[in-house]
């Protein structure tokens, strides 16, 4: 049973709130995020019934991704475990800066240029109870290394022309953030240093969800511009029942999302987005008119983050149901 306690959920709620004032101001209150207490079992039988199929559903789940390596590109699932910490084995490694000790980030291009060419996938699936698996890189010339190989920082650092290591914790994380100059956000053609929640490599919360609604709403204010799934690195992508004429997600928040039979997450508040979402990645072209798009629109905002306070199993195809929020984890 893992508990959550108030330091760890009150440096996320603040990161939450620190990011999101950053382009701007959000009226909405948080809700609490897996303070200490764990649900008991004993009182909670209504949380462990199944979900019934009802046409209160608003939609299913269409995707699920993993980015194994922070910043790197990661690997879409048919099914996964969702844990306190989110997706089990969710942005379990990240590059370590030798110089700064910062955590390497896509956030800061100009330092880390080809991050996106770069894609981490595990050797066997993560499993509940055991130790994270190593996992396989692909480097930008083809070239496949492992995690566990002897020389991994040396090769990873040559191809990244910094020296780096490849890490699976690291005391008091942070990393560095360019904002490009697009009027609109709080900080422009500079570069800030990031806090990220002690212990993790999360920016700042540990699940993502995003509507696919959303992007048929972005690809119809910017028709010349690409808005794809992958360029916004979600973790659950949600197809709705029926045709939205706003943000949804921005309605999710304070609220709750049973999917499924087992997993239960509570919406925290929009996911505040980066140039990140304008990089090349792939087929994909660099293009600053996706963010320009999402700040005129959307206050910048794409997707919601989320916590989870009821762990499980989730897959592909599970109904989606809106609840009230709830204050606990459930294990």
């Amino acid at each position: 049973m893992l508990r959550v306690g108030p330091s760890l959920a009150d440096e996320i709620k603040s990161q939450l709130l620190r990011r999101s004032a950053l382009h701007f101001s959000i009226c909405n209150p948080f809700c609490a995020l897996c303070e200490s207490a764990v649900i008991n079992p004993e009182y909670t039988s209504s949380l462990d019934m199944e979900v019934p199929m009802t046409p209160q559903a608003i939609g299913s789940v269409t995707a699920l991704w993993r980015y194994p390596v922070k910043s790197m590109m990661g690997e879409e699932l048919n099914a996964a475990e969702v844990t306190s910490c989110g997706l089990l084995g969710d942005r379990a490694y990240a590059l370590v800066d030798a110089e700064t000790g910062k955590v390497a980030s896509a956030k800061n291009p100009k330092k880390w240029p080809n991050l996106f060419s770069f894609r981490a996938a595990y050797i066997e699936p993560p499993r509940l109870g055991e130790d994270i698996p190593p996992v396989r890189i692909t480097l930008p010339d083809g070239r496949m290394v492992r995690s566990e190989d002897p020389g991994i920082d040396k090769t990873l650092s040559r191809a990244l022309g910094r020296e780096v290591k490849l890490s699976r914790a690291t005391a008091k994380p942070s990393l560095e953030e360019y904002w490009p100059n697009i009027d609109g956000l709080t900080h422009r053609e500079t570069v800030t240093d990031e806090s990220l929640p002690e212990g993790a490599f999360f920016d700042a919360a540990v699940v993502h969800v995003l509507a696919t609604s959303t992007i048929d709403l972005l690809r119809e204010a910017y028709p010349e511009g690409r808005f794809e799934i992958r360029r916004f690195r979600p973790n659950v992508v949600l197809q709705l029942s029926s045709k939205q004429g706003d943000f949804i997600e921005n309605g999710w928040v304070g609220g709750a999302l049973a999917i499924g039979s087992e997993v239960r997450l509570n919406i925290l508040g929009p996911c505040p987005r980066c140039v990140m979402t304008t990089l090349a990645q792939g087929d994909l072209p660099q293009d600053l008119g996706i963010l320009k798009t999402a700040v005129k629109y959307n206050h910048a905002n794409v997707g919601a983050y989320a916590s989870v306070i009821k762990t499980g199993s989730i897959r592909r195809g599970d109904l989606v149901n809106p609840e009230q929020a709830i204050s606990a984890v459930a294990v």
